[in-house]
């Protein structure tokens, strides 16, 4: 991808990104989902390879988001305030804490908070792709 391309695209960088970043954050987190549960099995082979390659806790986490997003869908709720903590806010009134105290502190809060853009499926979904594209060029599978 071109340079120009990458900083259009980049939340840091250019506004209009940052302003779509923060409305998909949103609208994943009154529903309690990550951005990887947005990416089908069905339709891409590669997400269901590396959905099977995934530990079971995480494919059972990620189920239990997408059913839980299902049921608030199909009684037009969201979820509660309380699950819905935003990231921003959090790490403000955590600033002025002493550096022990926030380091204890973030554990705790991660635990609670809506995470719409920590990647669980990224880093697999890579090695999958780059795996059949190494069988497709005929080198030897990696170990």
């Amino acid at each position: 991808m071109s340079s120009f391309l990458k900083s259009f695209l980049d939340p840091k960088k250019n506004r209009l990104a940052a302003m779509h970043m923060n409305s998909v954050s949103k609208r994943l987190r009154r529903y309690g989902l990550r951005y990887d549960d947005l990416y089908d099995p069905l339709y891409d082979l590669d997400v269901k390879e590396a959905l099977n390659r995934l530990p079971r806790e995480i494919v059972d986490a990620r189920n239990q988001r997408l059913k839980r997003a299902l049921d608030l869908s199909l009684k037009h709720e969201y979820l509660p305030e309380d699950l819905q903590v935003n990231t921003k806010l959090v790490r403000f009134r955590v600033k002025s804490i002493s550096d022990r105290l926030i380091f204890d502190l973030d554990q705790t809060l991660d635990q609670k908070m809506q995470t719409p853009f920590r990647s669980y499926l990224q880093d697999m979904l890579a090695l999958v792709k780059e795996r059949a594209e190494r069988e497709a060029l005929g080198a030897l599978p990696l170990v």
